[in-house]
C-alpha cells in the first residue's frame, strides 16, 4: 500500500510503537506479540496489528514480531534514520524551555538556528546559540537546509511567523502558540496545546460526575500533547 493512503491517526501513532519498542529493546526483549504491545500502550491487539498491516508484514502468527527488526522498520518509516534539522522562533520562557530541552537530540532533530523580532533579545545568546533577526531567517533556511520552524511566540504572532517561514521553504512546522493557523497542503504542521488536552479530559470527568460512570480510560493521545485527541480503538484487524 502507498504511504499516502495512511491515515492520519495512524501516522501519529508510529512514534509510541517506537518509544515502546525501544523500551522493549532496552529491556533486553527480542520477540513481541501484539498483546504484549498493546499492554504496554493500552490499546488492543487488533488495533496494533491494523496500524503495522499499513506498511507490510512484520510478524507471524503466533510468533510476534521481532523488536529489533520491528523498531528499525518504523524508525525507516518515520525518518528517524536520518537527522533532522530545525529552528526556533521566539526565545521568551518558552522558547528558552524548548531549545534547552534535552530529548531532541536523540532523536535526531537538532535545533541550529534562533530568531527573535526583539531588538534586545537579537544578539544574545540562548543554548549556545547566537538569537538572530527574523530578515535572518530565509538565508539560514538556505543555509543550514532548516526542515522544521519550532513557533514558540504569542498568538497574535504566530500567523506571520508561519507564513515566514513556509515563505521560505520550510516543510515542518510545529506551533505552541494557542491559536489554529493556517498553511498549505504541502506544509506538514502540528500544534502543541496544553490547553486544549485539559478541556479534552474534563469532559470526561465532568461526564463521570453527571451520569455516575466509571472513569474509563477513552484511549491514548497518539502524540502526548497535539491537540489532546481523542483516539478510539479499532476492534478488528489481522493477527501477528
Amino acid at each position: 500500500m502507498h504511504f499516502l493512503e495512511v491515515p492520519e491517526v495512524v501516522v501519529l501513532r508510529l512514534p509510541m510503537y517506537v518509544r515502546a519498542l525501544t523500551q522493549l529493546t532496552d529491556g533486553g526483549a527480542d520477540v513481541v506479540s501484539s498483546q504484549q504491545l498493546g499492554g504496554l500502550l493500552q490499546m488492543t491487539p487488533a488495533q496494533i496489528r491494523k496500524d503495522l498491516s499499513y506498511f507490510g508484514r512484520f510478524g507471524k502468527q503466533g510468533r510476534g514480531y521481532n523488536v529489533e527488526f520491528l523498531l528499525r522498520e518504523l524508525r525507516q518509516i518515520l525518518g528517524l534514520d536520518r537527522e533532522w534539522s530545525a529552528c526556533l522562533v521566539g526565545v521568551g520562557r518558552l522558547g528558552r524551555a524548548i531549545i534547552n530541552y534535552p530529548g531532541f537530540a536523540p532523536e535526531g532533530f537538532e535545533v541550529v538556528a534562533v530568531f527573535d523580532s526583539d531588538p534586545e533579545q537579537i544578539g544574545s545568546k540562548v543554548g549556545g546559540l547566537t538569537v538572530q533577526p527574523m530578515s535572518e531567517l530565509g538565508p539560514a533556511v538556505e543555509n543550514q537546509d532548516l526542515d522544521i520552524g519550532i513557533v514558540a511566540v504569542p498568538a497574535s504572532q504566530a500567523q506571520s511567523v508561519i507564513d515566514q517561514l513556509v515563505e521560505n521553504k520550510v516543510g515542518g512546522i510545529l506551533n505552541y502558540a494557542p491559536i489554529a493557523p493556517q498553511v498549505p497542503m504541502n506544509v506538514v504542521l502540528r500544534n502543541i496545546d496544553p490547553v486544549l488536552s485539559l478541556q479534552s479530559m474534563t469532559f470526561y470527568l465532568q461526564r463521570d460526575k453527571w451520569w455516575g460512570a466509571a472513569p474509563r480510560n477513552p484511549g491514548v493521545d497518539p502524540t502526548g500533547a497535539f491537540g489532546g485527541a481523542r483516539v478510539e480503538t479499532d476492534p478488528r484487524g489481522g493477527r501477528d
